[in-house]
């Protein structure tokens, strides 16, 4: 795992043995479960996830029903606003799939950061990036109607669509599942 982790580094920055040795003491590797709940709402945590192999999702409890707001997989990063602000977490993170993460604090990245000035240099750019895609996609679904979210989730992310359960699906794109049953009839005949 660690090399898919160097490979995806080396996108941003070039790491010496003894950089990669000093990532590999910190001891970030988790192994964590389907089903696991990372961070519940009102919990407080200074952890932050980067996805290696599997899927998380970040959802609210509103009204007892469960509003998925994004899902992350391999090769992305979640630092829950509550770890920057030091307050309690407004949502859950769960897994859907068995994961293994990467799992950093401020602490941890502090200490790396001050021994190895490039790693900052590297989150900078991580930041920017997750920063722009952020933007790009809350505008994209503020745009859309569900017929097109969905349409751009098959070209953006087809993967999610055999790896997520639909009624996750449907809340992610703002429908009950149920109509996006309907939904995805309309586009097979349009398609036929």
């Amino acid at each position: 795992m660690q090399d898919l982790l160097f490979d995806f580094i080396s996108k941003y920055v070039s790491l010496s043995e003894e950089e990669k040795n000093a990532i590999v003491s910190l001891n970030l590797f988790r192994s964590v479960k389907k089903g696991t709940i990372l961070l519940q709402e009102g919990q407080k945590s200074r952890e932050s996830y980067f996805v290696l192999k599997g899927c998380i999702r970040t959802y609210y409890l509103i009204d007892s029903e469960e509003k998925t707001t994004a899902f992350y997989t391999e090769m992305e990063a979640l630092t829950p606003p509550s770890v920057i602000s030091k307050t309690p977490s407004e949502y859950y993170i769960s897994c859907i799939e068995d994961c293994i993460l990467l799992v950093s604090n401020s602490d941890m990245e502090a200490e790396v950061n001050s021994k190895f000035p490039k790693f900052e240099i590297m989150c900078r750019k991580l930041s920017e990036e997750l920063l722009a895609k952020e933007r790009m996609d809350f505008d994209e679904f503020k745009t859309s109607s569900p017929e097109q979210r969905y349409l751009n989730l098959l070209q953006s992310r087809p993967d999610l669509i055999q790896r997520v359960p639909q009624h996750q699906l449907a809340s992610y794109l703002g429908i009950q599942p149920q109509s996006l049953s309907r939904l995805r009839a309309r586009i097979l005949e349009k398609k036929s």
